[in-house]
């Protein structure tokens, strides 16, 4: 089974894997550096959200893991249950309260740009759009 997602990093850099901490996981695929980085942020992605990056060839970085997680985190503050979270050229459904990606979509996938059973918007803007500041609005 491939990986879920692929991360771009630098060439000749390759990311350590962490040692599975119980037997479970060992019996399981060595994780992806992008899914280590989600677990550390406490971001998860569904089922769904896994296939729809793999057959979308959706790549994230771990500052697109990053920026993700931001827009999660401000849509928590904000009271957003379900948001659709938009990046680049990225849309994202996710469960706030469960920190849940429930799917991923690139600009060809939401052609119709229709979105349901959402109650909020958030952009998941450029670390350096945002050096160090909270909008309290």
């Amino acid at each position: 089974m491939a990986d879920p997602f692929r991360i771009q990093s630098n060439p000749g850099v390759q990311p350590a894997l962490p040692t599975p901490a119980h037997p479970r996981a060992a019996s399981t695929q060595a994780s992806s550096f992008a899914e280590t980085l989600a677990e550390a942020q406490n971001l998860k992605f569904s089922n769904h959200a896994q296939k729809r990056l793999e057959k979308r060839n959706i790549t994230l970085s771990d500052e697109g893991l990053s920026r993700l997680n931001s827009a999660v985190v401000k849509a928590e503050k904000r009271g957003g249950q379900e948001s659709l979270v938009l990046m680049d050229d990225l849309a994202f459904i996710v469960n706030i309260r469960d920190r849940l990606v429930v799917t991923a979509m690139d600009a060809d996938s939401r052609r119709d740009g229709v979105f349901t059973q959402i109650d909020s918007v958030v952009f998941a803007d450029p670390a350096e759009d945002q050096p160090g500041r909270v909008d309290e609005s």
